[in-house]
């Protein structure tokens, strides 16, 4: 059985944006069974034993059947390998879901990434008059290529994938969901990704270890 390495407790505004609910989704969509091992914040990021696991001491990380794995996209791409609910069976297919994942973490979070920081933690700060506005300007011009992209299709590729739980969960991690309002396919897209069963059912699973670990 998989084994998911999270965090016992992050603040609030945090809990439903850990990357490992990347993880969980995942093996919910595939319907796998997992166990979780929860880490505490500070020294035990840093000890030996989830050094071995994850080399920059974060979260998440997984254990199968002798393989330890970090990142989250590696994670999904691993778990999605097991179910054809996230991996078409088709070459083709596959690689086009495999590419789509990596665009959502290599051409659409770094710029989410780069906004949040500067709205939660630097909001007030005299260098983000002037930087906001292009992160802000650079963010829209990459949401209208993703609508585009999308056209009126359900999912990118026409049926849900792990490009799309990669891409979705990327989209939720916007510092102003009223930002996505000036791209209704792309909010309406978002909402449908996570009105699937197994989005609830990661999310309850997610919140609720919160809940036992406190």
């Amino acid at each position: 059985m998989i084994t998911l390495t999270t965090y016992d407790w992050v603040p609030d505004f945090a809990a439903p944006l850990m990357r490992a609910f990347r993880a969980r989704w995942a093996l919910e969509e595939a319907g796998l069974s997992y166990n979780v091992r929860l880490l505490s914040l500070g020294p035990d990021q840093r000890s030996p034993e989830h050094l071995s696991r994850q080399p920059f001491g974060q979260a998440p990380a997984i254990e199968d059947d002798g393989l330890v794995l970090f990142e989250s996209g590696a994670i999904a791409l691993h778990i999605a390998e097991k179910s054809e609910v996230l991996l078409p069976k088709t070459l083709e297919g596959r690689a086009r879901a495999t590419a789509w994942l990596i665009a959502a973490l290599n051409s659409v979070e770094p710029i989410v990434q780069e906004l949040g920081t500067i709205d939660f933690f630097h909001k007030d700060e005299a260098w983000t008059k002037e930087r906001r506005p292009q992160v802000d300007a650079r963010l829209r011009d990459r949401l209208g290529l993703l609508q585009n992209a999308l056209g009126d299709k359900d999912y990118l590729e026409g049926r849900f994938t792990v490009g799309d739980l990669m891409m979705a969960d990327v989209l939720r991690m916007l510092p102003d969901p009223a930002l996505l309002a000036a791209f209704p396919a792309l909010d309406a897209y978002k909402a449908r990704c996570a009105a699937r069963p197994a989005f609830g059912r990661a999310m309850k699973s997610q919140l609720d270890g919160f809940v036992i670990a406190a």
